[in-house]
């Protein structure tokens, strides 16, 4: 076989034997890469989106701590700790103090699974740029969702407050209502890739359709986000549902229940519900790009040259379609109305879902 995509090597593709057999300090490496990424992912995030909205509303944005406001999400994240911890008499204290821990935990879990690039070395020792993968890593990253959910909804329960437990039930109403038809988008990408791993279903989008040129075989990627458009597009839909952004933002929706499950929380704890919700968006855009846009994989054309699959260079690709899939969070913020409650729930049940089981 001969060509430029023909041969492309496959030695670099991770499988489920490729795991279990770093160093122990690779894998605490691996841990404070993704740790760190989550945390400056949040940090800059923040920024982008003040910077953002700020231009589609026609003001300049944070633009007065660092250049260009760059550090103006740090200071808040300094800012936020520092502040009076205020805890109402009334509350479930051990539930109260509970709550931003179950919310944020599993958000951090979930990106465990997800791989952001090839088989690579680093220091003579050849790894997976991934922590781990599993025979049903997708379902794990389902159900760290899941489970974040229940702070939510403890928290609107332990606060005592009608505005944080009408928070807490419709986060409860709304996750249910957007997991089945998530759920149910993720059935034909397992079909087509034969796999519940992460790794695995990438590899499946390596080789598409190919054709002749000059005498050369080239390859059209394969990406799931073509083949099974109907499902990536309910899959973008959830996914803004499940991390309550605009317009799905009805647990916290501030014009009728203040803030929702948090508005009984300030300081550290506040803060954490926060971070939770960036590093949500993050890992829920990862496995968008891994499940239907080729994972770490160079976008065509670049992916006829094997040099731009190889190396460090597909963790570029991987941060440009994740930042591409925040932008359109962004995007969404600065564009659209919150809808109302009812109008989410028929949303859920009566298009969503049904679209993802025809």
């Amino acid at each position: 076989m001969k060509g430029l995509a023909a041969g492309q090597p496959l030695s670099n593709v991770p499988t489920l034997s490729s795991f279990g057999h770093d160093a122990w300090w690779l894998i605490i490496l691996k841990v404070l890469v993704i740790f760190l990424f989550l945390m400056l992912g949040t940090l800059f995030m923040i920024w982008a989106e003040r910077k953002v909205i700020g231009r589609m509303q026609q003001r300049p944005g944070p633009n007065r701590a660092g250049k260009f406001g760059l550090l103006q999400s740090l200071m808040d994240g300094i800012k936020l700790p520092l502040k009076e911890d205020i805890v109402p008499r009334t509350v479930d204290k051990v539930l109260f103090w509970l709550a931003p821990a179950v919310a944020t935990i599993p958000a951090f879990i979930g990106f465990a699974v997800i791989p952001w690039g090839p088989i690579v070395s680093i220091a003579g020792h050849r790894t997976p740029l991934q922590l781990t993968d599993l025979p049903v890593a997708v379902l794990l990253i389902l159900a760290m969702s899941s489970m974040g959910v229940y702070g939510i909804v403890v928290a609107g329960w332990s606060s005592r407050s009608p505005y944080s437990l009408l928070g807490g039930l419709r986060s409860s109403a709304q996750v249910i209502s957007y997991e089945i038809a998530m759920g149910l988008a993720f059935v034909p990408v397992f079909l087509y890739a034969g796999s519940l791993s992460t790794s695995q279903i990438v590899a499946a989008q390596i080789h598409g359709a190919e054709f002749h040129v000059f005498g050369y075989i080239w390859h059209w990627p394969s990406w799931y986000a073509i083949l099974l458009l109907p499902s990536f597009l309910i899959y973008i839909i959830t996914m803004v549902g499940e991390t309550n952004r605009l317009p799905f933002d009805l647990p916290e929706g501030e014009g009728e229940i203040v803030a929702g499950h948090m508005t009984e929380y300030s300081s550290l704890k506040f803060a954490l519900f926060y971070l939770a919700e960036y590093v949500n968006m993050i890992t829920v855009s990862g496995l968008a790009t891994t499940l239907f846009l080729g994972g770490w994989r160079a976008p065509w054309p670049l992916s006829v040259w094997a040099t731009f699959d190889n190396g460090w260079w597909p963790v570029l690709w991987f941060l440009l379609k994740v930042a591409a899939l925040m932008f359109f969070f962004v995007w969404l913020r600065g564009s659209l109305p919150r809808i109302r409650y009812d109008q989410l729930m028929r949303l859920g049940w009566k298009v969503l879902i049904p679209c993802a089981l025809a």
